[in-house]
């Protein structure tokens, strides 16, 4: 059974793009390792930003200087 953990910030994805992600995951291993969808599962999990670093800053500082 195949586990497929995606982690994105929560910054607005839609429940359509959420779905797209588990259905290109679960298609992706179907073609490249042949497994069976059935039994695959895509967890989608969403970060705050405040609670994902990059470079020892966080997502939300990094994109306040950018704005």
């Amino acid at each position: 059974m195949p586990y497929v953990n995606i982690r994105i910030t929560r910054e607005g994805a839609t429940a359509e793009q959420k779905a797209l992600l588990i259905k290109g995951a679960t298609q992706l291993l179907v073609d490249v390792l042949g497994k069976n969808p059935a039994t695959t599962v895509v967890v989608i999990d969403e970060v705050e930003t405040d609670n994902w670093g990059i470079g020892g800053e966080s997502v939300t500082t990094l994109r306040k200087r950018k704005s």
